[in-house]
Formats: C-alpha cells, structure tokens, sequence
C-alpha cells in the first residue's frame, strides 16, 4: 500500500518538478554560470568564466548600494503606508459596503491600470513646465514645489505608489474583517466590552496573520520596484531614484554588463529568501509557542 501511494504520489508531483526544472531551473542554472562569467551580448553563448569578478564589481560599486537603500526605504515606507490606510479604510468602511457592496467595485480601479501607465500620467500631471498642478499651484499661491526633482522624488514616488496599492491592501483586510464571526463580536458586547475594546483585543488579533501577509507582500514588491519609477523619474538626478531593479536593468541594457547585472540580479534574489526564509522562521517560532 504504501508503495502504490509512493507510486500515485511521483506521478502526481512529475509535472511540476518538470515545469519548475524546466522554467526556473534552467534560467536559474544559466544565470549562476553567467554571474561568475565575462560575457556580453557579442559573447552570450560563450561566455568565458572569470570568478567572482562580477559579484566584486557589483558589491564595490556606490551605485549598488545607493539603489539597496532607495529600494530598502520605498519598500519601508511604502508598505507601512498602504497597510495602515488600507487597514483604516477597512474598519471605517465596513457598515457602508455591509449595505452597498457594490461600491467596493469603484474602489478597486486603481488596481486596474498598469504601473507603468501610472507614472506616465503622473509625468505629465506633475511636469513643472507642462503639469496643471504645478502651475495651478504657481497661479493660486506664486510659487511649485519641484515635485520631481532630487529632494521631492522619492515622496512623490512613494505617494503614487501608496495610492495605486493600499486598494490592494484594504481589498485583504475588509475580507478578513467580514470572515470574523458576528457572534465573537455579540458576545464581547455583551461581556460590555467597548468598540475599542473589541478592535484591539478581537478584531486585529485575528486579521493579524493576514496584515503580516500584506506587509510582506506589499514590501517585496515595492522593494523591487520598476514600472512607474522608470517611466516617471528613470534613476534620477545623480541616481536618486535608482532602484535596484533600474540599476540591473541600466548595467545589462544600457552598459552591456551582463555578468555584473546576473550578478546584482543573483544578489537581490537572496536578499530576498534570507527575508522569506526569516519570516518563515518567525512564523513557525510563533506557532509553537
């Protein structure tokens, strides 16, 4: 019996340990080979081997560690933002969309357009030439903030990406705010428990697994940050908006560097796991204890 659930259990498991060999495991083992090689586009099937060369370069150059710490602090900031308005907007709201759920259409359409299509706009919207706001701004009150340059891009960045997301957040956060039983609630209130009572003691324990879920989630990806810093600031004034997703993509693009780029690439992505793999960890400490 057991050999035939052996059995079951390979044939079942056959497709995916084909597809993940297939389309992460070879790319991955190409990418190991290319980030320990000399290799540009002239010599990408022949690449000569050349140590940990590439992995020096990248550790050793300031604009690496200047894109880590960018993309380290829009992924802070940004998550914390979107959690906390999205956690907020989903308490407040909860009575209204109880009544009128379809209004939680209208408030998901942020999610609906590109990032990429995001920046653009925001481009021309905030442009100190060209933008309405700015020169709305400079015919009320005689003077701009430079929305886009070396001191307001980064909050600039980080508020349209807030905007865009926390609709992703609140979207996690109302639906485990309507999986909390009504009657856990009904007898808090009767036990004469108050409403701030119930939220801090009841209600945010219980949605606590999925707002750890929605911070993580929210700072890989603005940790990893591209579309709409590329299209609306690129890696900015002197590599003040350099993310290191731009910093991988100017090095194998725009400098032809693709071993240093694999290797900036390798690097990110155990940065990554070790986030992962520690959260994991913590989540499974907290389970036993």
């Amino acid at each position: 019996m057991d050999r035939i659930r052996s059995h079951d259990w390979a044939i079942l498991t056959a497709p995916m340990v084909v597809f993940l060999l297939l389309f992460l495991g070879f790319p991955a083992l190409v990418n190991v080979v290319y980030s320990v090689s000399e290799v540009r586009f002239e010599t990408l099937r022949s690449p000569t081997l050349s140590g940990l060369g590439n992995y020096l370069a990248v550790l050793t150059d300031d604009d690496f560690w200047r894109a880590s710490w960018f993309s380290l602090r829009f992924g802070v900031v940004t998550a914390l933002a979107e959690c906390l308005i999205g956690l907020f907007l989903a308490i407040f709201l909860a009575p209204l969309l109880a009544k009128r759920s379809w209004l939680l259409a209208p408030l998901m359409l942020p999610l609906m357009v590109a990032p990429a299509m995001i920046g653009l706009m925001y481009r021309l919207v905030l442009h100190e030439f060209v933008g309405p706001i700015p020169f709305y701004l400079y015919d009320w009150f005689g003077s701009s903030p430079a929305f886009l340059d070396v001191g307001g891009a980064f909050w600039t960045l980080s508020v349209i990406e807030t905007l865009q997301w926390t609709p992703f957040a609140f979207l996690l956060f109302h639906m485990a705010y309507q999986a909390i039983p009504q009657d856990v609630r009904d007898a808090a209130l009767i036990d004469g428990a108050t409403s701030w009572q119930i939220l801090k003691r009841i209600e945010l324990p219980l949605m606590a697994p999925t707002i750890v879920v929605a911070l993580f989630i929210r700072f890989i990806d603005g940790f990893r940050v591209f579309d709409n810093v590329y299209t609306l600031t690129g890696s900015g004034a002197g590599g003040s908006t350099m993310s290191l997703s731009i910093y991988i993509y100017e090095a194998f693009f725009k400098q032809g560097a693709i071993g240093k780029a694999v290797a900036a690439s390798v690097l990110l992505f155990i940065a990554s796991f070790a986030v992962l793999w520690g959260l994991n960890a913590l989540a499974a400490s907290r389970r036993k204890a």
